[in-house]
């Protein structure tokens, strides 16, 4: 999406939106079928073998898998497609270079979780018993599942429908007209590269789709012997680059020391305590004087009377 923004695919950044919204919230919902299922565990390596216990619940989540993969015909070939396509057709090949690879490797991990949790042997104890979801929980899969399947449909690239053109592109047109007058195109490519192009995606979807079964469900030592062989970058990558760790360090460790020791320990205790502090103890000796002349003898009260008399007459002797 942030792609199709950034070369001005806007129409189709907005139909894989749409797409998006169909098996993304199918994965999200999928996902949350396996856990109630597996009584809340979470960690996929503690899953295998659910296919046979969960039939909905796999057929849909293939399914969102498949269309998250750019896997046609499903939704999300046609607007991750229509994405890469201006991309390259614009000349902007590094980006579109980096959103095949980008492509390619969603295919990968998200096999990777599909063969994971539903097949191989179960990997979970005899305290699991899992079981399909509800219809309150597998009905809305269903409807997604449809909407996963159906849904790019009606944004069919121009090299497919012909005449009648894109038909969500013609619907966003009198929206987006003024930006795409001032985009400057790089000319329009042949229909033969906009085929070799989606052959090129289509097949390394389904190369990565096999390489995550080769990995997960046939060779299974070997993601340990990478794991193992390759373990600068695969710490680099299991701890995302680290940009949690360098953040903590740049930003909130940074943060909370000066908090404890100067807004807490300065600030707080000693100026802003100090200042309440030392206003309450004046007012506490002042108060404790004052308090003196009140002592209930009506003698006292009466010389001060006298005082005061005395010294408004004295003061109005000196006015004359």
């Amino acid at each position: 999406m942030f792609l199709a923004m950034g070369v001005g695919a806007f129409s189709s950044g907005i139909f894989h939106v749409m797409t998006h919204a169909f098996f993304k919230a199918l994965l999200f919902l999928g996902a949350g079928s396996i856990i109630h299922a597996m009584h809340d565990e979470q960690n996929i390596q503690n899953y295998g073998g659910l296919k046979k216990y969960m039939p909905k619940t796999f057929i849909t989540f293939i399914i969102a898998a498949l269309a998250i993969s750019g896997i046609p015909p499903l939704s999300g070939f046609f607007s991750k497609d229509g994405i890469l396509w201006y991309a390259f057709a614009n000349g902007n090949i590094l980006y579109w270079l980096i959103g095949t690879i980008t492509a390619l490797l969603t295919a990968f991990y998200m096999f990777r979780l599909v063969y994971l949790t539903f097949y191989g042997k179960e990997r979970f104890g005899q305290d699991k018993h899992p079981h399909e979801s509800p219809n309150v929980m597998t009905i809305p899969l269903i409807i997604l599942a449809v909407l996963s399947v159906i849904g790019g449909f009606i944004g069919i690239p121009e090299i497919f429908s012909g005449e009648h053109g894109n038909l969500f592109e013609n619907w966003l047109e009198p929206i987006f007209s003024n930006a795409n007058a001032k985009l400057a195109a790089f000319g329009i490519q042949s229909s033969s590269t906009e085929f070799l192009l989606m052959a090129v995606t289509i097949a390394g979807a389904v190369g990565s789709i096999f390489y995550a079964r080769y990995l997960y469900l046939q060779k299974t030592r070997l993601p340990a012997v990478y794991s193992k062989k390759f373990k600068g970058l695969y710490n680099l990558l299991l701890n995302k680059y680290f940009v949690d760790e360098a953040y903590d360090a740049a930003v909130v460790n940074p943060i909370v020391r000066g908090s404890d020791k100067i807004l807490w320990k300065i600030t707080d205790n000693k100026i802003i305590d100090g200042v309440v502090n030392g206003t309450a103890s004046l007012i506490e000796v002042i108060s404790k004087n004052i308090r003196k002349l009140e002592n209930g003898i009506a003698q006292v009260y009466a010389v001060i009377m006298l005082l005061g008399i005395a010294a408004a007459l004295f003061w109005l002797i000196l006015s004359f």
